[in-house]
């Protein structure tokens, strides 16, 4: 589904990134985690088209996204909820989720029924809702793409423990239907059960790759500071 074989990325004459490996099958989902800082957001970033780039292999779908612009990507069925969540604080939760929409099996129907909450506040301003709530906006924003991967970033930040559950109940959801999935989120204890393979970056490579259950706890306190 996603072949990124050693990626560099920039913020303009300063490098980010110096060799990112990250693969995904489909109906896989990949956990990729590190300290802060150490290359994650401008990984994905990278991937979406939204950074400068430059990999030796760079493919979604069996197709070369490199250089390829930001939309262009999207369209392909790369569905991305960012750090930050990024609603459209004016726009009621109705008109967020249905403002990237695209034809298939993701309705405005079948985004309320994963997030009741959503259903209880359709007409709500996206700026009105707590965290949470706007973190399911978000993941529903992408859903309604209907894409073949969904990459989630920051998955669970700052959020509520209870508002937490709930996203992590729906990624499980999501997995269970063989969704394609790459997720950053600093709670290894939520993380790692829901994966299928996890990647370690640090300083901008990867460092780390494998089956969560291999990633012991001598690995953990070395790239994690755990």
């Amino acid at each position: 589904m996603l072949e990124v074989r050693d990626l560099s990325a920039f913020y303009g004459a300063s490098q980010a990134l110096f060799g990112v490996d990250l693969s995904v099958e489909e109906g896989e989902v990949v956990a990729l985690a590190g300290r802060n800082g150490m290359g994650k957001t401008t990984t994905i970033r990278a991937v979406c088209g939204l950074v400068a780039a430059r990999a030796e292999s760079l493919r979604f779908a069996d197709r070369d996204i490199s250089g390829m612009a930001s939309f262009r990507i999207a369209r392909l069925g790369i569905g991305l909820v960012p750090e930050g969540r990024r609603c459209f604080r004016a726009l009621s939760v109705r008109e967020n989720l249905l403002v990237a929409a695209r034809k298939g099996p993701w309705t405005l129907e079948r985004v309320e029924a994963l997030f009741p909450r959503l259903a209880e506040r359709r007409d709500q301003s996206a700026g009105l809702l707590s965290g949470g709530e706007q973190q399911m906006v978000a993941i529903g924003r992408a859903l309604m793409t209907n894409p073949r991967l969904l990459v989630l970033d920051e998955a669970t930040e700052g959020l509520a423990p209870l508002i937490r559950q709930e996203i992590w109940s729906a990624i499980k959801a999501l997995k269970s239907e063989r969704l394609s999935i790459v997720v950053v989120d600093k709670s290894l204890a939520e993380l790692l059960p829901v994966a299928d393979r996890c990647t370690v970056l640090s300083n901008g490579r990867t460092v780390w790759t494998g089956r969560p259950a291999d990633l012991d706890r001598s690995l953990q306190e070395r790239f994690l500071g755990l």
